[in-house]
């Protein structure tokens, strides 16, 4: 960083100091041990703005606060079909790490349906993956490789992705709203792969209208994008829809399919929160209400982009439909 980046963080931190005892006490479960690392983030997400850095800090303690999300990992989705229900339909998991040691999580966007459980739950579980990425597997690879790692590698998998996929906007924007505002700048690389025309085609009319920091970082690759992943991580950590062809969903073991409940990573998250959960005897069913941020002009914006082509799409896919018969 250079020096003006320095005083920025030096400012904010000044600022940091000033807020209250809680905001301080549930910063320290943001940053894990690494507080100008997460100072930095903040910066980042805000263009070194270091006023508006500091209102989107206090805003994401706040909401942590108001949301309890220091112990949603005390609070586990029951009954565990359920939450095998929830992880089938919202396909997300840990793959494993790059060469430098940086967790590699997968997203299967095309084939995520989410429709086994209300919103609340869906954005729990994103939420409880969030906070364990950061308060448990980011330590641990730290640990391991012997260097800061605060920020993962995003694999995002478009097979499937349809025009019906519009009727999900929504919930995945207010997933989405919840990592812009709470936990900026956690991925460090987007790898977009097996993507479809219609992705395409929204991707040529968003790209421009993002930040070029956020461009920098999103990288479609042709086909599966195999030879460039291993370019950055051994074969054993490439997602599975990367390593074969076929789908997200194609019939794989459970240890194989990092989006499956029965994926290592997934265990072990389910039965930790389970732990924590009977530490405080705590566990009950039902979901939990977590408020939505409102969303940033700036991404609302690309939203309304991303409706204006998919409808676009349909139109033509309609008129072509029409031609045809």
């Amino acid at each position: 960083m250079g020096a003006a980046c320095d005083d920025a963080v030096q400012q904010l931190a000044r600022l940091l100091d000033q807020v209250e005892e809680p905001l301080k006490k549930t910063f320290q479960n943001v940053h894990q041990g690494y507080p100008t690392e997460t100072l930095v983030r903040f910066l980042k997400a805000r263009e070194w703005h270091v006023t508006n850095a500091h209102k989107m800090l206090v805003d994401c303690l706040n909401w942590r606060i108001q949301n309890e999300i220091d112990s949603i990992l005390e609070k586990p989705i029951v009954p565990v079909d359920l939450y095998r229900s929830i992880r089938e339909s919202q396909l997300v998991g840990l793959s494993g790490y790059s060469k430098e040691g940086v967790p590699v999580f997968a997203f299967g966007v095309g084939q995520s349906t989410y429709d086994k459980a209300s919103v609340h739950y869906y954005v729990q579980s994103h939420i409880q993956i969030n906070e364990y990425r950061d308060r448990i597997i980011l330590p641990m690879a730290t640990k391991k490789f012997r260097r800061p790692i605060t920020s993962c590698i995003k694999v995002l998998d478009m097979t499937g992705l349809k025009l019906s996929a519009l009727s999900l906007l929504k919930i995945l924007t207010a997933i989405s709203a919840v990592d812009e505002l709470n936990y900026p700048e956690k991925a460090e690389t987007y790898y977009i792969v097996n993507a479809p025309y219609i992705f395409s085609a929204c991707w040529k009319v968003v790209k421009p209208l993002l930040q070029e920091r956020t461009r920098k970082k999103v990288h479609v690759l042709s086909g599966r994008g195999k030879d460039e992943l291993l370019k950055i991580m051994d074969h054993s950590s490439i997602p599975h829809f990367c390593r074969r062809e076929g789908s997200s969903k194609a019939s794989l073991s459970g240890v194989d399919d990092c989006f499956s409940l029965d994926h290592p990573f997934h265990q072990e998250l389910y039965h930790y929160i389970e732990q924590q959960a009977l530490n405080q005897e705590l566990i009950k069913q039902g979901s939990l209400h977590v408020d939505i941020p409102e969303q940033d002009p700036e991404d609302a914006m690309i939203v309304e982009v991303i409706q204006a082509e998919f409808h676009k799409l349909s139109e033509q896919d309609g008129s072509a439909n029409g031609d045809h018969k």
